[in-house]
């Protein structure tokens, strides 16, 4: 049944991009939300303007606060993760976007809560077997890193469970930019960063293409903005228990080349292009993917319409209402 009343809903990761934007969304529909972090990143709880009033939980705290308080939770969207695909110490991964993910998921299974979980595109590597969110594929992926593969142990973990959620949605985010990511660093969008490159020196400079068959800056990718995003997560949610459980992909299903997006940046500040191409670094340059576009027939046969909006769209409204000013907040 489609979801209209008033719902108390926990977010994991509250503080972070994609949470926060979500946070926001639900928090103006009139919901009671439950936001868990590590709250101890102040450049992050900036994300959280606006939504004092809404019970803060620390992430080491849940399933205590949670045996000792029974709160009445109606969803969860488990959105909290390390998210650094750098990063190479697998027992952080597995602690973080495995352990508590299946803590989560015994938690919602228990009493019964349905659940949203962020897997990733990163579950694909160089996308051997494509882009497609199957099952049947799963087992056989390989991530580049140990983000990626955290997110898919996690996802083969769950569709070998018997006991589930009454609804559970994993969705694997394809290249997600918007405001609200600004505390990231070097794990912020390529949308974010080549914005404040082109403002410092008025050029943006892109990776040069190592293989005969891709020109420089004809690489792709499947970038989709926060809103977008948001949107699918909230059909869901919407309407829990009218589509099948599993993986699903969250892209625009049209891939992108970066030469379009720089391009589309560039037209939102109202300058001509300047684009310089660069070697790519050779420690990355044999995992570099040249193209990723999510199939998205699954998030479609499940009943979403709405049509995602066009990267030149979704960069001048990121640049013009965000990034120029100020970085403000979602």
């Amino acid at each position: 049944m489609t979801k209209s009343k008033k719902s108390n809903i926990l977010i994991t990761g509250a503080a972070g991009f994609i949470p926060s934007c979500l946070a926001h969304r639900l928090f103006t529909e009139g919901h009671d939300l439950v936001l868990v972090d590590n709250f101890h990143f102040p450049k992050k709880n900036k994300n959280l303007e606006g939504l004092s009033s809404c019970k803060r939980i620390e992430r080491d705290d849940l399933f205590t606060w949670i045996e000792e308080n029974e709160p009445a939770i109606d969803f969860v969207f488990h959105l909290g993760a390390r998210t650094d695909t750098t990063e190479t110490k697998k027992y952080i991964f597995d602690k973080l976007n495995v352990e508590y993910s299946q803590d989560i998921w015994r938690y919602c299974t228990l009493e019964d809560i349905p659940l949203i979980y962020a897997s990733s595109a990163a579950t694909y590597g160089l996308g051997e077997y494509g882009f497609v969110d199957d099952h049947e594929i799963v087992n056989s992926l390989k991530p580049l890193n140990a983000y990626g593969d955290s997110k898919n142990n996690f996802d083969k973990w769950a569709l070998k469970e018997f006991m589930s959620p009454p609804a559970w949605y994993g969705f694997k985010f394809f290249n997600v930019f918007g405001p609200n990511e600004y505390h990231k660093g070097r794990m912020a969008s390529v949308v974010f960063h080549f914005y404040h490159q082109l403002i410092k020196t008025g050029e943006v400079n892109l990776f040069k293409s190592h293989k005969n068959d891709y020109k420089n800056g004809e690489q792709t990718r499947d970038f989709i903005y926060v809103d977008d995003l948001i949107n699918v997560m909230l059909h869901f949610h919407d309407n829990e228990g009218e589509t099948n459980n599993g993986l699903y992909n969250i892209g625009t299903g049209n891939a992108r080349t970066y030469n379009d997006l720089a391009k589309a940046i560039f037209k939102a500040v109202g300058k001509d292009p300047v684009i310089n191409y660069v070697d790519t670094p050779e420690d990355i340059r044999e995992k570099y993917q040249y193209f990723t576009e999510a199939d998205m027939t699954k998030v479609k046969s499940a009943g979403y319409e709405k049509a995602f909006m066009s990267l030149e769209e979704t960069v001048a409204h990121y640049v013009n209402e965000y990034l120029a000013k100020g970085n403000k907040v979602y």
